[in-house]
């Protein structure tokens, strides 16, 4: 499994693994512990946000090239110091957004680089909410624009508190600096922008092409299921080819497919779905089979059979009965 951030401040909630899937709710998952603090019960109040003092960036000054950052000039403001270095074009982010990043973290005294995402060459995928991220973050990053690096400078306050992370060498006093590179974000009206691929057999579902966010179409042929499992793109992303260690964010839906009926998705519901493959593996084992190999950007029609299904095991009382074939589309927004 991938390295987790440092950043985090606590596991994400919405963790979905489809282990309630006949309910029509999603059970949490829990992932590997966070190295870094839970957030606090009781939340600070918003900081007052600063032009500087911020640290010059020495190297690296293009959009998503890793940079060189100078020792903090002298003492940090106590505030929270915000500046857009490169100005983006693309969708303004709005807190509860998720945001996919690059980003190099040093603290302020020191210069000493504690995390970045530069090197893993996989950057960031997480929720701008409370809980989730240090609130340095949500603070700074809330109505920036897509396409944009910002610089802040965190004081404890806003960052790891009084405990620090010892982990990542940062004391308690630490003022820490961050240069955060805006990649992208996503939220729950977000869809798949692939290029459309034909469907042209009759004997498997149509998924609808929509890219407003809604939920898409799936018509199931009056036909019985295929006995295997089958993964088709119906918007063919342009991203890297998922890896079957790697979580997801996403837009889902799901339908059984003698019924037609719906059984779950996350379209309406205000939320996008984020889940381990691995972990998927022990719920609906042929959807991460389906999945594994796929582009992201995409929207991916998978039909899983009984056995790589629930079986004869199903939810109860819901659509998925003993024996139900199940049909998913899946836009996957981004790899985690």
């Amino acid at each position: 499994m991938r390295r987790r951030s440092l950043l985090l401040a606590a596991v994400p909630a919405g963790l979905a693994t489809l282990a309630g899937c006949g309910g029509g709710k999603s059970d949490s998952g829990k992932a590997a512990p966070s190295p870094s603090p839970s957030a606090s019960a009781s939340a600070p109040p918003p900081p007052k946000i600063v032009d500087g003092p911020l640290p010059a960036i020495t190297a690296g000054t293009k959009f998503d090239e890793k940079p060189t950052v100078a020792k903090g000039p002298g003492e940090p403001s106590k505030d929270l110091a915000v500046k857009t270095v490169i100005a983006g074009s693309g969708r303004t982010v709005a807190e509860n957004d998720f945001i996919q990043a690059n980003y190099l973290g040093q603290i302020w005294s020191t210069a000493k680089v504690f995390d970045n995402s530069y090197d893993r060459k996989s950057p960031l995928v997480i929720q701008l909410a409370q809980g989730s991220i240090i609130d340095g973050w949500r603070y700074a990053l809330a109505g920036r624009k897509t396409g944009s690096r910002v610089q802040i400078a965190v004081p404890p306050t806003w960052g790891y508190g009084k405990s620090g992370n010892a982990q990542a060498g940062i004391k308690g006093t630490d003022t820490l600096v961050f240069v955060i590179d805006v990649i992208d974000s996503f939220n729950s009206k977000s869809s798949a922008k692939g290029t459309q691929v034909p469907q042209t057999d009759a004997a498997l579902p149509k998924v609808g092409t929509n890219t407003d966010g809604q939920a898409p179409s799936i018509s199931v042929p009056k036909t019985a299921p295929p006995k295997k499992l089958v993964s088709a793109y119906v918007l063919e992303g342009d991203g890297p080819e998922l890896k079957a260690d790697q979580a997801i964010l996403c837009q889902f839906k799901g339908v059984v497919w003698d019924s037609g009926k719906p059984f779950e998705q996350t379209y309406g519901s205000g939320r996008l779905s984020q889940f381990s493959l691995e972990q998927m593996r022990q719920v609906v084992k042929g959807l991460p089979q389906g999945l594994t190999g796929k582009k992201v950007g995409s929207r991916v029609l998978v039909v899983v059979p009984p056995d790589l299904a629930y079986g004869n095991n199903p939810p109860s009382g819901g659509a998925i009965k003993k024996g139900s074939t199940l049909v998913f589309s899946v836009d996957i927004l981004a790899a985690m």
